[in-house]
């Protein structure tokens, strides 16, 4: 029997069992799994993330498409580029105007209420388009279904606007996931006109244009289904349109001639390669822009937009010294590296639109970007086109690019776009 010892107490010496009974202590909580190290992974451990994501991917990849099944469609049906890019072009200034409207709608009603009807009307368009292509209607026709069609929403912004706001209180976070953004953007923009060119080339004119309508209106009911990520419908403001945010209308000038970068470049190399090879050399670009894009979202702060621009002015300027070359290695070269500067550029540019707009106002104050750089696509594509075919030669067309760059790195630096949203 264990002897008793003596415990000193308050009151004097007690006595105290040599063993003491221990409390039952309560079972530790299981850890939480770590973080993953990758940041673009760990964007990806939010509740919902990857199921809008797949759903947005899928209706992006037909906006790397449609452009190049137009052109594809109606320039080998009317044998004509110049017809090709001005209907393109149509159909792209439509589309820059009624974007910001469908924005506002969705900002005020939600995603799902106004992107699927939206959708639904813009695909059946592009369908009339077809047939109308295909039974060689009057170009003023086709001009006016794209037109009249062009309601597509910008399934970019409002991706990005859920992220905004499930990143709202992670700046870091929110970077990354613009990144992931252009990446994506870029990776949908490789892929859509290889798969578009392939397409048409290996089936029929028309078959780019029907695989990316059906993969756009199933892109959007997928995303469209994912409600418990959407963000919630903005209070009606008072507020004016965010043009008049101070440094807004200067920062939507560079998208405008940013636009015409890519709107040049897309159909002077169609023209200049002129054959099934023009989609993967196309890709390159886009290809470029993607890795770029992927390394940049890892930094932890963003370069000034001035710096971007003038990166993309230098780099767009190789494209030009390769076609002049004659070799097609050396221009899939240089459009690689020309793309390089492409994502860098558009996501300072993006994270600037997201500074200078009202959280209320989100999905409208990016649109108003995408517009510009969709006028900034019209307005290159349709002059890109034309120099195609009235140019002793389509390297004249590189030209084009080169001029538009360098003039959006001078409307940045005279208009201080950069340094008024940083400040």
């Amino acid at each position: 029997m264990p002897h008793p010892e003596l415990t000193l107490t308050p009151t004097g010496p007690a006595l105290a069992p040599r063993y003491r009974e221990t409390a039952p202590t309560a079972p530790r909580p299981p850890k939480a799994p770590a973080a993953p190290a990758n940041p673009y992974l760990r964007l990806f451990t939010l509740p919902g993330a990857r199921a809008f994501t797949a759903g947005n991917l899928i209706a992006r990849l037909p906006m790397g498409m449609f452009g190049v099944s137009t052109v594809v469609m109606i320039a080998q049906g009317y044998g004509s580029y110049a017809v090709a890019g001005a209907v393109s072009a149509a159909g792209l200034v439509a589309g820059a105007l009624a974007a910001p409207w469908i924005a506002r709608l969705v900002d005020r009603h939600g995603q799902a209420r106004i992107a699927v009807p939206a959708t639904v009307w813009a695909v059946l368009g592009q369908l009339v388009l077809l047939l109308c292509a295909h039974a060689h209607a009057p170009a003023w026709v086709l001009a006016a279904i794209a037109v009249l069609s062009a309601t597509a929403p910008n399934t970019g912004g409002m991706s990005r606007a859920r992220w905004s706001h499930l990143l709202k209180d992670d700046p870091d976070a929110l970077h990354t996931a613009n990144a992931f953004e252009q990446a994506a953007d870029e990776l949908c923009f490789m892929l859509g006109p290889v798969l578009a060119a392939f397409l048409c080339s290996a089936l029929f004119p028309e078959a780019g244009t029907l695989v990316a309508a059906a993969l756009f209106l199933t892109g959007v009911l997928l995303f469209a289904a994912q409600r418990a990520t959407e963000p919630p419908v903005a209070p009606r403001t008072t507020a004016g349109s965010p043009l008049r945010a101070p440094g807004m209308p200067a920062l939507l000038a560079v998208f405008l001639a940013t636009g015409a970068v890519f709107g040049a470049m897309e159909v002077v190399t169609l023209a200049y390669v002129d054959g099934p090879l023009a989609g993967p050399v196309l890709a390159l670009q886009a290809a470029g822009s993607f890795a770029a894009g992927l390394v940049y979202g890892r930094a932890r702060r963003s370069a000034r937009l001035a710096s971007c621009l003038a990166a993309m002015s230098l780099l767009m300027a190789l494209p030009l010294l390769a076609a002049l070359t004659g070799s097609l290695p050396a221009l899939a070269g240089a459009l690689l590296a020309a793309g390089m500067a492409t994502a860098p550029t558009m996501v300072t540019g993006m994270s600037l639109v997201q500074r200078l707009t009202p959280p209320a106002q989100l999905n409208e104050g990016m649109t108003l970007a995408v517009t510009a750089l969709l006028g900034g696509i019209a307005t290159g594509s349709a002059t890109g086109g034309w120099l195609a075919e009235h140019a002793p030669s389509p390297t004249y067309g590189y030209l084009l690019p080169t001029t538009a760059a360098a003039l959006a790195l001078t409307v940045c630096l005279t208009a201080r776009v950069g340094r008024r949203a940083h400040d």
